[in-house]
């Protein structure tokens, strides 16, 4: 007999954010594998007595490996435990989720995902402005500011990104905003393109910038914290 694996979204780190089955889950967990994101007063909804196994990943920091992650996710379901796999904002946005899951499929192990709310979601919510607009934003659209490597991705889609009648969200994007900057800019988006820096969104440390397209980088170089963050262009963010 094998476990089972929920892939469960924690949202972007307030607990009241937490959906009603991602607390049933948590609840009845044997073991919780948590990313540092998703820790502290999300974690007092887990069962007592349930295994607390941090695997954790953060630019520039010592963390856990992805083999490691998949490892601890097959090993601990072999034993017939119900295994949470806690993911902060939303575990489909660039979490790697499709590694786990390939991983548990490949060992036979059943599992679910339960989805949350994205911290772009959130950070929206947090400025008062909706990611969507009639006639001026009429599509959104999340990108990663940084690839395996930590540099911006190379193939990136600037016509797509450079378009004025979108918002952009750009997820880990503060080390490489300065060249993603250039790059719109160069692909056509004005300057004065408005520009939002929403970081640790829905936490304590919640902190919210606007600014433009133009002046955002040295927004974030005076203003930007160590927390979590990222940051919408578009017509919206100017709220």
């Amino acid at each position: 007999m094998t476990g089972f694996v929920s892939f469960v979204s924690s949202g972007p780190g307030d607990p009241e954010l937490l959906t009603l089955r991602a607390v049933e889950r948590l609840k009845t967990a044997d073991v919780v594998l948590f990313d540092d994101l998703s820790s502290g007063p999300i974690l007092a909804h887990a069962r007592p007595g349930a295994d607390l196994v941090g695997v954790g990943k953060r630019a520039g920091r010592p963390s856990a490996k992805q083999d490691h992650v998949n490892r601890l996710l097959v090993d601990y379901a072999a034993t017939a435990a119900r295994v949470v796999r806690l993911k902060s904002g939303d575990c489909g946005l660039f979490g790697r989720l499709e590694e786990e899951i390939t991983a548990c499929r490949a060992a036979g192990i059943g599992y679910e995902i339960v989805p949350g709310v994205t911290s772009a979601m959130a950070a929206a919510a947090a400025a008062g402005i909706p990611l969507t607009r009639r006639l001026t934003a009429r599509r959104v659209q999340f990108v990663t500011g940084h690839d395996a490597t930590g540099a911006l991705p190379e193939d990136l889609n600037l016509g797509a990104l450079a378009d004025p009648t979108a918002t952009t969200v750009i997820f880990m994007g503060k080390r490489t905003f300065a060249e993603l900057s250039r790059r719109l800019r160069d692909a056509g988006l004005p300057p004065e393109t408005p520009a939002l820096l929403a970081e640790s969104v829905s936490t304590p440390a919640q902190k919210l910038v606007r600014g433009t397209l133009g002046s955002m980088q040295s927004l974030i170089e005076s203003e930007a914290g160590d927390g979590p963050a990222l940051i919408l262009v578009g017509p919206l963010a100017e709220g």
